[in-house]
């Protein structure tokens, strides 16, 4: 399992659980006790989590309902897939647990999936089902589209095999008519596997922030918004507002404008990023006197003007 398995806490209290391959459910039955009390427990006081799927190649698929159940709620279980076996033309359907070892990870916790073009069959259909759930959000490269179980089979009395899949999942998650299996799972943000963890701490960072930037937004309209009467439904939308695709700035500020607008009706009411600049002692200075010095002289003045003003007399007499 060493092999196979690692975590770590990161800066930000994030949990990081890298999974290279997944063991099938009669070894997880062995060793459930101990990867929950020395591996699980460690990671359930963390306020995000990040699952590392970029390298796994291989897993059993009894395991798939194990991982899932302990990032689904307690108290409902799921059907998460089913899957056919061909050589014994048989389906078999894959449900969360209604009960697991210690405890699941908590559902207001955000959970962000690594992946990789290595990341291939079991791993594809956990990916596949936590992006379908919406538990997870998915960053990295688009998945290898493998199969869930490849077949080495000889051809009559040759030398010569065939390897081919003999299972696939009929994926109900995603409404059955088309799953994973050759076009791979599509991350939500794409970016070079390389970069997947940066980009995945970096998303959870504005994510953590959105609580304070919220509560910063309701007191400038507390405070300051002119149609007063609009105030009340304006900070219950923010009390409400539903965040979970929001994994970047220009995300937030499009969410954010688009449903404010919408509930006050006033295009004017406009939330930017703004990039704060490093200002040296002297511009601080002159900010705090709350206008900007006018120059000594003519030629400075008409400098200035000219930086500010464009001056014409368009054709037909008109001022410009």
């Amino acid at each position: 399992l060493e092999r196979s398995m690692s975590y770590r806490i990161l800066d930000g209290n994030v949990g990081y659980l890298q999974i290279d391959h997944i063991p099938g459910q009669e070894v997880l039955n062995r060793l459930g006790g101990f990867l929950v009390a020395h591996v699980w427990r460690q990671l359930l006081g963390t306020s995000a989590l990040v699952l590392d799927l970029r390298q796994c190649t291989g897993g059993h698929v009894s395991s798939i309902p194990y991982l899932i159940s302990y990032l689904h709620p307690g108290g409902t279980v799921l059907h998460v897939d089913t899957i056919y076996n061909r050589p014994s033309n048989t389906t078999t359907e894959l449900w969360t647990l209604p009960q697991v070892l210690g405890e699941r990870y908590s559902a207001e916790k955000d959970v962000v999936v690594l992946t990789s073009g290595h990341t291939r069959g079991v791993a594809e259909d956990i990916v596949y089902i936590l992006k379908q759930m919406g538990r997870a959000i998915v960053v990295g490269e688009r998945t290898g589209g493998s199969a869930l179980d490849l077949q080495k089979l000889r051809i009559g009395n040759s030398d010569f095999f065939l390897t081919l899949p003999v299972s696939r999942s009929l994926g109900p998650l995603g409404g059955g008519s088309q799953t994973w299996e050759g076009s791979g799972v599509l991350p939500y943000v794409g970016t070079p596997a390389e970069q997947a963890l940066e980009k995945a701490l970096a998303i959870l960072t504005l994510r953590r922030a959105l609580p304070q930037i919220i509560q910063r937004l309701e007191k400038a309209l507390q405070d300051y918004y002119t149609l007063v009467g609009r105030v009340p439904a304006l900070l219950h939308l923010l009390a409400n507002m539903d965040f979970s695709a929001v994994v970047s700035e220009e995300d937030l500020v499009a969410k954010l404008n688009a449903d404010l607008q919408a509930v006050s009706e006033d295009p004017r009411l406009l939330v930017r990023i703004i990039k704060h600049r490093q200002h040296s002692p002297e511009s601080g200075a002159s900010e705090g006197q709350g206008t900007s010095p006018v120059p000594e002289g003519e030629a400075a003045q008409r400098a200035l003007v000219d930086s500010e003003f464009q001056v014409e007399v368009l054709p037909g007499n008109v001022g410009y």
